[in-house]
């Protein structure tokens, strides 16, 4: 089986992701990396995210089904409504993140290209007498940043969709099959198209006549780091569990782990530490020197006085910001430790830090039966 390579490759100043990369199938930039990520803060930019694997769910069980088996709450999400999802291990360490929507009596999946396949296997072997029943789809994603994206996606619809979602999560129909959906980051104003995959080249280049600048995966990725929103496989590890990297919360909370719902597996460990304990690391923003001699590379060690406090995820030069990256740390680590990330200085961005002020509910009851 050949390796996907996005069409939109052939775009006038296209520049391929690094071979070997996650998106090595897709733009990178397109000649303009730094002006590209302005364009999506500032004005509209479209991204291609076609390697983003899809999967489709129907049947009337399809969603108390998909409840039962991943983390979110979602046994009465209504139409046109999304979510971020996970499905973790026994342990309660994560194996896939993903988004849902609702639509048409459709669950709509995306999640990332290489872990894709093994999560369409597993969902296939959860099924046994459920109503439910997950396929691989035929459709690609592009995604919308920036505040003029209404503007060009009503003129790229021909003024069929009048409006886009104004709620966070919202989906709304396309117009010849797909729906575009509201997202809360990497901007505060992002929108993912899902269309059907042999549309991708046609809505590309609608979007760009209606005024969308055309924008590779840095864009995205640079204002995802700045964020602080982990990407699955480059932000997490074999040990990561939800907490460490921000992903507890229902839909309303933007999270993908709703902490008031039934079974599931590896619920044990996310109760025991939202209850009970703390995350052993956090993931925090960094800061890298410009001026060093190189750049680390995704899944090094990061060093505290030669001894390793964590590993950096992704690695990405912001237009503003200059090398940042996100990191996964010990949580006892002091906010102004100085870092090292292979050749790199690094600082931990204090705003990107999680708060651990609140008292956990388990962790009280204890204390009142010590008599604390």
């Amino acid at each position: 089986m050949l390796a996907y390579s996005s069409p939109l490759l052939a775009t006038a100043g296209a520049v391929a992701g690094a071979p070997g990369s996650v998106d090595a199938s897709v733009a990178w930039h397109y000649g303009d990396p730094f002006r590209e990520q302005r364009a999506a803060t500032e004005s509209v930019a479209v991204i291609d995210r076609s390697n983003r694997f899809v999967i489709s769910i129907t049947g009337e069980g399809r969603l108390s089904w998909l409840h039962t088996i991943s983390s979110q709450h979602i046994a009465d999400l209504i139409d046109g409504t999304s979510a971020e999802n996970l499905s973790l291990d026994a342990n309660g360490r994560v194996e896939h993140h993903f988004v849902l929507t609702e639509l048409d009596s459709t669950v709509w999946i995306d999640t990332e290209a290489a872990t894709g396949p093994a999560l369409l296997s597993f969902l296939q072997r959860m099924v046994f007498w459920s109503k439910a029943e997950p396929v691989r789809g035929d459709y690609a994603v592009l995604t919308m940043l920036g505040p003029d994206s209404r503007d060009a996606l009503v003129a790229a619809s021909g003024g069929v969709l009048e409006e886009l979602p104004q709620q966070q999560y919202q989906a709304l129909a396309l117009p010849g099959g797909g729906f575009v959906r509201r997202m809360p980051w990497p901007t505060t104003d992002s929108f993912d198209l899902l269309v059907p995959r042999a549309d991708l080249q046609r809505w590309f280049d609608k979007l760009v006549s209606a005024g969308a600048k055309p924008a590779g995966m840095w864009a995205f990725e640079a204002l995802r780091v700045a964020a602080a929103r982990p990407r699955a496989g480059l932000d997490t590890d074999d040990r990561t569990i939800p907490h460490e990297v921000g992903w507890i919360g229902g839909i309303e909370q933007s999270g993908a782990v709703h902490l008031n719902k039934g079974c599931y597996r590896g619920q044990e460990t996310v109760a025991r530490v939202h209850n009970l304990g703390r995350p052993p690391r956090h993931l925090v923003l960094l800061h890298l020197d410009g001026s060093a001699d190189g750049r680390p590379e995704s899944g090094e060690p990061i060093l505290a006085a030669g001894r390793s406090v964590g590993r950096v995820g992704t690695i990405i030069d912001h237009y503003e910001l200059g090398p940042i990256a996100l990191g996964l740390v010990k949580r006892t680590v002091p906010l102004d430790t100085a870092l090292t990330v292979g050749p790199c200085a690094a600082s931990i961005d204090p705003e990107s830090v999680p708060h651990y002020d609140d008292v956990q509910a388990g962790r009280a009851a204890v204390d009142r039966l010590r008599g604390r």
